[in-house]
């Protein structure tokens, strides 16, 4: 697997399809790694160069001291594009990997074709939940908040019917770096974009999921009509919908990146 050792920090990376292909950037949630996107690739390397990417502090990227932030996340992408000469972009982020676009889309617009926001919110409240996470982690490891962490990525009926997936979810998150994940959290805690994402000028299409708990639709709905122009799709899923609805959401992505 190709890294790419950049300023303070080693990301690993992996890019699939032609190499004529226009570029898109996928971007893991919390507690995840690029290979969460695995159900996509085939059908998204048909049209794009698909890079996917360990953020910082997760999977096999390195994890420098934190707290981070989201321009640090941001700013790792702009770095990872530069370093592989890549100019421009088409860029999909769930979650936290969503957060991350949208500060792409406000400080470095030119270098965004269109933007995919998924589960994800301009603002992740209240902050003592995050400031709480990230000292349980850092004292009892990843391993101890997976399974109430997971259970709010699937439906319940999803998750029952998903035995395996459930356990391949609860082990990638078990196995995230317990510095990396705390560092992380702090980073959602401290993004609020609420008063900036009207200045977003990048197409944009927003994901929500129906039984999201951590980003319900209500902040699906508060993207689109902040952002100008942007289009919403609601699926039926939970947190983590490129897993729970996988076919029908690479249509809506593919729909709207290639028309």
């Amino acid at each position: 697997m190709p890294y790419a050792d950049l300023a303070n920090l080693r990301l690993h990376y992996r890019l699939d399809g032609a190499e004529h292909l226009p570029v898109l950037v996928l971007s893991n949630s919390l507690g995840t790694s690029f290979s969460m996107w695995e159900p996509q690739v085939a059908a998204f390397s048909q049209h794009f160069r698909v890079l996917r990417y360990d953020t910082r502090g997760h999977g096999e990227s390195s994890v420098p001291a934190g707290p981070y932030s989201i321009a640090q996340l941001g700013g790792d992408v702009i770095a990872l594009l530069d370093h592989l000469g890549i100019g421009e972009a088409s860029f999909c982020g769930l979650s936290m990997g969503g957060i991350t676009g949208m500060w792409l889309a406000l400080n470095h617009g030119p270098r965004l074709r269109k933007l995919v926001l998924c589960n994800t919110a301009a603002y992740i409240g209240p902050p003592e939940n995050w400031t709480n996470r990230a000292a349980a982690v850092g004292r009892d490891g990843v391993a101890s908040i997976a399974a109430a962490v997971v259970d709010k990525w699937l439906t319940p009926p999803y998750a029952a019917a998903h035995p395996g997936l459930v356990a391949s979810l609860r082990a990638m998150l078990g196995a995230t770096p317990a510095a990396g994940y705390a560092a992380n959290c702090l980073a959602v805690r401290d993004a609020d974009l609420r008063a900036q994402i009207e200045k977003i000028t990048t197409p944009t299409l927003v994901i929500a999921g129906s039984g999201d708990l951590p980003t319900p639709p209500r902040d699906g709905v508060f993207l689109a009509q902040t952002i100008p122009g942007a289009h919403y799709v609601e699926l039926e899923a939970a947190h983590i919908s490129n897993l729970e609805q996988a076919e029908a959401f690479s249509k809506v992505v593919l729909d709207f990146l290639t028309r």
